[in-house]
């Protein structure tokens, strides 16, 4: 697979971008979100959230010097193969193994299992997980795994090996990539991980009709550091730490979609593919 790190500018010479970003405010109950019906009587969610206006540091022409045990977050410029990734047989047949070979060659770990892929298409006014529309962008900051529900989903997904892979350094990782055209509309905001204290990051369920996983929602905090990469392009792929079993380097990247003030009237809506990966390192 040609990829490398990407060091180039973009035409984009600004700085960074005021936007509004939308944290969780610490409770005295668990938050949850259930997917799906709720049980009769019960709410949907439980939690408050508020917008808070942050600065979200461009950094295009500084991103080669990111690293996923540093920062949590790097950009690699990685063509794909795939010729569409609604097509779910491409995508399976394709897009897995490509993700599971970028994060192999990027972490040095010795085997990726990709064991998941979203596809989301932004639809104005639309909700998430409404029926018949694809997922929409994520408009809320949080992270996919906990340090309870990362080690979960490796025994979910690897079965009888998982206690024995646990044994050793596991790293599960995003790979978001862009589709049919650069993420002008609603690009990604990463935290960067030096930045976030184990306090900004709040357990919280997510509960599906036959299981019951686990993510951080996160607490605003003017020390966070948040960052962007302005257009990024159908051939590059954002890599995000979503946990790792290693308390030494980055272990939780918080991360959302945003609406950045700067996008153009009329851009077309970001459509985009995210593939959920586990990285075992010997």
């Amino acid at each position: 697979m040609a990829l490398d790190l990407v060091h180039e500018p973009t035409e984009s010479v600004l700085a960074g971008v005021e936007a509004r970003l939308v944290f969780s405010n610490r409770g005295q109950e668990k938050p949850y979100a259930y997917v799906g019906k709720p049980p009769e009587g019960v709410p949907q969610n439980r939690g408050e959230y508020q917008t808070h206006v942050v600065r979200i540091e461009n950094v295009r022409s500084t991103v080669g010097d990111l690293s996923l045990d540093v920062e949590g977050v790097a950009l690699v410029r990685s063509p794909t193969a795939v010729g569409d990734f609604w097509d779910e047989a491409q995508t399976l047949a394709l897009g897995h193994p490509e993700a599971a070979e970028l994060v192999k060659e990027i972490t040095g770990a010795a085997r990726v299992v990709v064991f998941d892929h979203t596809l989301r298409r932004r639809s104005e006014g639309a909700s998430d997980r409404a029926p018949n529309l694809p997922r929409q962008p994520a408009s809320r900051v949080h992270v996919d795994q906990t340090v309870r529900s990362g080690p979960q989903r490796v025994r979910d997904v690897m079965g009888d090996q998982a206690e024995d892979l646990l044994k050793r350094r596991a790293a599960i990782i995003n790979v978001w990539r862009p589709i049919a055209r650069p993420a002008r509309d609603w690009p990604l905001a990463i935290a960067d991980a030096r930045g976030v204290g184990q306090d900004d990051l709040i357990a919280s369920d997510l509960i599906f009709p036959h299981r019951k996983g686990e993510i951080y929602v996160v607490a605003h905090n003017p020390a966070q550091r948040w960052l962007y990469v302005p257009d990024v392009r159908p051939d590059e792929a954002i890599l995000i730490k979503c946990w790792d079993s290693d308390p030494t380097v980055a272990r939780f990247a918080p991360h959302t979609g945003f609406e950045d003030p700067t996008t153009p009237a009329g851009a077309p809506p970001r459509e985009s593919i995210e593939f959920r990966t586990i990285a075992f390192f010997d």
